[in-house]
């Protein structure tokens, strides 16, 4: 059977073996909290390789120290990260897989000692600390930090790097109104809520020449906050950015009601799709073949973003394919075994 989930993708000379990616999830393994690769870390991203993932997202990485969700998060804020990020991505494409690392900044989400930052000086709920307000030196400082992380990125050899601007961090923070109430030129109206987003982007693409892809969340879930509208506009802002795709997860930039079901986010990622002309990845509860089969086949994503499921079955797409009754090589050492 010729399916879409196994054929190649290909994007700005970088070509993908199939359309499954492992998302990136945060493992907090970083116990010496210097944001450095653990022994974990190279078994947890190799054997998804060894399963044969088309691509490999490496979990966020913190731009900046304080940038962490936790103080055992990865991070990429110096280069002495290079080294170890390099050799990791050596040994992922030694069975034909693509990397790619999330770029991240936590902010009022960040869960350390110390202050911690955010646009407006609004805890994220009743429990968490409450955040600095970044002035404008802070801003452009972590803008820079987004730069300066790209640059290690492509020195350790990595294919795509994803900006996380999803699930209630930072860049998620500056642009939603219920966590920006700023009155300068980085809140209020619309685009200047997007104005961080937009010089993270630019920054970015003065170093990068590769795809970039940015992670959403396509709604806030609760009155006042935005929904897919106000994203499908966001993505089109990107789009005209060079932004390559968008990357569809929802929700977390408060506390809110959702309602989950298997692919309870693809709407969003197809109506992205659609409105604003640009490829887009599905995430959320996609746990099959067959699932994943369905939102390529009728044109709702272009990639498939693989969480849980990856976490449960490291081999997930020798799984799908013989769901869907199609072969995929395996790494050549299996080939030989008795």
């Amino acid at each position: 059977m010729e399916t879409k989930l196994f054929s190649p993708w290909t994007l700005k000379g970088v070509t993908l073996k199939n359309r499954i990616v492992m998302s990136p999830m945060c493992m907090y393994s970083s116990y010496d909290r210097d944001g450095k690769l653990q022994p974990f870390h190279f078994a947890h991203y190799i054997s998804r390789a060894q399963g044969q993932a088309g691509l490999i997202m490496v979990e966020a990485s913190a731009v900046s120290p304080e940038g962490r969700i936790s103080d055992q998060d990865l991070g990429i804020w110096s280069d002495e990260h290079i080294e170890g990020f390099a050799s990791l991505n050596e040994q992922i494409k030694a069975y034909g897989t693509k990397t790619a690392i999330q770029l991240a900044h936590a902010g009022r989400k960040a869960e350390l000692d110390g202050d911690i930052l955010a646009p407006s000086s609004i805890p994220f709920d009743e429990q968490s600390k409450t955040p600095l307000e970044m002035s404008i030196d802070q801003i452009k400082d972590t803008v820079q930090a987004f730069q300066d992380a790209a640059v290690r990125a492509k020195k350790a050899g990595f294919d795509i790097i994803e900006i996380h601007g999803a699930h209630g961090y930072l860049i998620n923070e500056f642009l939603s109104p219920l966590a920006n109430h700023r009155t300068d030129e980085y809140g209020g109206s619309p685009e200047n809520r997007y104005r961080f987003l937009r010089e993270v982007v630019d920054a970015v693409n003065e170093v990068w020449d590769g795809p970039l892809f940015v992670r959403v969340s396509a709604s806030d879930y609760t009155t006042k906050g935005l929904d897919i509208a106000d994203y499908i506009g966001i993505a089109a802002w990107l789009k005209e950015q060079g932004v390559d795709l968008i990357d569809v997860s929802s929700g977390a930039v408060v506390q809110a009601s959702i309602k989950t079901f298997p692919g309870y986010q693809v709407t969003f990622a197809e109506k992205i799709r659609e409105g604003a002309g640009i490829q887009t990845a599905a995430v959320g509860m996609i746990t099959s073949g067959v699932q994943a089969e369905e939102i390529l086949q009728n044109q709702r994503a272009d990639l498939i973003f693989i969480g849980r499921e990856f976490l449960r079955d490291p081999y997930f797409p020798k799984t799908a394919a013989k769901e869907l009754r199609t072969s995929i090589e395996s790494p050549r050492q299996y080939d030989r075994a008795w």
